[in-house]
């Protein structure tokens, strides 16, 4: 008898209509050869610390750091879960054809392998059921084509060692830091991925409290009705503007060049699940959270195909199936297909790409169509099945023309741009935001020589502080490890390595959110005050750094593809939580660099210098990095913390003076010098 293990209920009803098994038992489903029994998720885990050792329950600095010599596993859930478990131990015991139908992707391999080796049947082999969606197509295709287990051994080594790193990491550092700085009653949970993440968010929301505006002027002239900008740029003194443009008052304007060039838009890449969560929180308002559990809803009603990827393009084998499923979407979508012809697809590298797709392909439709879908999954569905169909539109075409000139020989330079044809962009234009933008800016026609009369003007603004984190610009931080990136291909190389992946990054969001440390104002992400004096209080900067993070995913990412050692990433994980626990870097047991002068809170390190966590309280103290023009050290920030002065002098400038001085710190906030001759100044 063949024992197929799923990871739901629902899939293993699927599973049984395809292959005829119609006979229901307590726990599993029977009949034509096969026992198909399901778990719910993860019915098994990673034992807890007093389960090693007995001494290992109480929290204590002391027993840290707690590194098991060898993880064990025990068994999860309520009643109800105990009882399928032992169910599936029974039927994975009883026979040798074992098949393994969880999820294809890390967590489910994980979810499989661990009920495996509880169950004492570690040792059997057994075949995977590889595929990426749940029609009754892809079911039976994928039982004609069962794969050994032992090529999914990369996969379960980088799942297991993110488990058990994950424990390490989180376990140690919580521990840690509680006992430290929790005064008592207080859990600082602080987590492998969360902690990064976070400190992503306090750092923005310090940068924006921090951040002083300042003026700036642009020098624009009209002609004929043509919006024209100084070609230099910005100025930051009024009076240089005023000058230029003394200079080209009354003097004609003449136009130097005309260029023009066309310029193609391709369709925006098929989703993956982070481009998915991202475009949805733009679009809707959507949770990163909530768009997964509508695709993860819409992939088990069989919509779309498998969810959780970090792919965009389709394998080279995919080509046959797109001119049946554009055939079978026109019954939903025959207006945006009716652009298509159908009879000359364009099936290029774009789309198809080997190299592109590891565990799965991008999520796209199948040709099971939904008759009637929830508001919220429909806006799903639909994102899903137009960008899709839009991926075989012609380009939008644009003409852009640059046009140069100048008074005075003083250089000025407008652009058009006139959208000569909308292509796939047709498809977007009653929905907003659009994934491009698709203004135009139309320009007279110039001549290359003409000149004429024209109204210079100056317009002043202020620069703009970075923007607060939204649902979207953080998944797309997590998704760089914290790097900034508009290029597509160098996009492709930061996607490995990221914070977390596209199947954890909404958890981690939910975390953070659930334990009080970032909270949602619409659709803001924001670090909550206790959010703000955890990351105060963790002295390890690697511990809140978003790239050591992401090289610890890409490590995980190559053993997947049997290119790292496990051993060597285990042994990194472990000197790593050593570090944490060991006798902090800083002096005494202060937290961070010192508490504020003028209200006691921690003091976070930011770009520009050392302030209150409590900013957004409305304490304003901050230690500029640089100060009377000596730069500020974390270790001179925590000398005037805590000693109200340097210990050493240092070369500043006071009232015009050249000065070997002290710098001084009083319980008011105040900073000052104090010359070597100990006269106060």
């Amino acid at each position: 008898m063949k024992v197929v293990l799923t990871e739901k209920p629902s899939v293993a009803r699927d599973i049984a209509r395809c292959l005829g098994v119609n006979n229901r038992r307590d726990g599993y489903l029977e009949g034509n050869g096969y026992q198909i029994v399901w778990a719910f998720g993860h019915l098994v885990e990673l034992q807890e610390p007093d389960q090693y050792n007995k001494g290992w329950k109480r929290w204590s600095l002391d027993s840290l750091p707690i590194i098991p010599e060898r993880f064990g596993l025990r068994a999860r859930g309520d009643a109800a879960a105990q009882k399928q478990l032992t169910t599936v131990k029974r039927l994975l015991q009883s026979t040798n054809d074992i098949i393994c139908a969880t999820d294809a992707g890390r967590e489910g391999e994980l979810i499989f392998r661990y009920i495996l080796s509880w169950c004492g049947c570690g040792h059997k082999p057994f075949r995977r059921l590889w595929i990426s969606s749940l029609t009754d197509e892809a079911i039976r295709q994928g039982f004609a084509q069962l794969r050994d287990g032992e090529a999914f051994e990369g996969l379960y080594r980088a799942a297991k060692c993110r488990s058990e790193a994950d424990w390490i990491v989180g376990l140690n550092a919580t521990r840690y830091y509680t006992l430290k700085f929790g005064q008592g009653s207080l859990l600082w949970t602080v987590g492998r991925v969360q902690t990064p993440v976070l400190a992503l968010i306090v750092q923005r929301d310090k940068d924006i409290a921090d951040f002083k505006p300042k003026d700036f002027w642009e020098l624009h002239t009209l002609y004929r009705e043509a919006d024209f900008q100084h070609g230099g740029g910005r100025f930051e003194k009024k009076e240089e503007a005023e000058a230029l443009m003394a200079r080209i008052d009354g003097r004609d304007f003449r136009i130097n060049s005309v260029k023009g060039k066309q310029e193609k838009v391709y369709p925006p890449p098929l989703y993956d699940l982070t481009d998915l969560q991202k475009d949805m929180s733009i679009r809707h308002g959507f949770t990163a959270d909530q768009t997964l559990r509508l695709a993860q809803s819409l992939y088990e009603k069989k919509h779309i195909t498998y969810p959780r990827t970090d792919s965009r393009y389709l394998s080279a084998d995919m080509k046959p199936q797109v001119k049946p499923l554009l055939q079978t979407l026109q019954t939903r979508f025959d207006a945006q297909i009716a652009g298509l012809n159908l009879e000359q697809l364009a099936l290029t590298n774009r789309l198809f790409n080997d190299a592109g797709v590891t565990d799965h392909h991008a999520i796209i439709p199948t040709k099971t169509l939904p008759r009637v879908l929830a508001g919220d999954e429909q806006k799903v569905y639909e994102a899903i099945s137009v960008r899709f169909i839009a991926a075989f539109y012609p380009p939008c075409l644009k003409q852009i023309t640059t046009v140069l000139g100048e008074s005075a020989e003083i250089p000025f330079k407008t652009t058009g741009t006139v959208i000569e044809a909308p292509g796939w962009q047709l498809l977007y234009k009653d929905s907003a935001p659009a994934p491009t933008d698709q203004d135009q800016k139309i320009l007279p026609v110039f001549e290359q020589g003409e000149s004429g009369p024209h109204q210079p003007s100056l317009k002043q603004g202020k620069t703009s502080p970075p923007k607060y984190y939204t649902e979207a610009s953080l998944l797309s931080m997590m998704e760089s490890a914290g790097k900034t990136c508009d290029d597509e291909t160098l996009k492709q190389a930061l996607k490995e390595k990221g914070l977390g992946t596209p199947a954890t990054r909404a958890a981690i969001i939910e975390v953070l959110v659930k334990r009080n440390y970032i909270r949602r104002q619409k659709k803001l992400l924001l670090s909550t005050e206790a959010g703000r004096r955890l990351i105060a209080l963790i002295a390890d900067e690697h511990l809140k750094s978003a790239s050591m993070t992401g090289e610890w995913e890409s490590r995980l990412k190559k053993m997947e593809q049997n290119d790292y050692d496990p051993g060597r990433f285990m042994d990194g994980i472990i000197q790593f939580t050593r570090n944490i626990v060991a006798s902090p870097k800083r002096p005494g047991d202060q937290a961070a660099l010192g508490n504020c002068p003028l209200c006691h809170a921690p003091i976070i390190e930011g770009r520009k210098g050392y302030g209150c966590s409590d900013w957004r309280k409305g304490c304003t103290f901050v230690l500029w990095k640089e100060t009377f023009g000596a730069p500020v050290s974390r270790e001179m920030a925590a000398e005037l913390l805590r000693q109200g002065r340097t210990r050493q002098t240092y070369a500043v400038k006071f009232n015009g003076e050249d000065l070997n001085a002290l710098l001084t710190l009083d319980e008011r906030g105040e900073i000052g010098v104090r010359a070597s001759s100990a006269d106060q100044r």
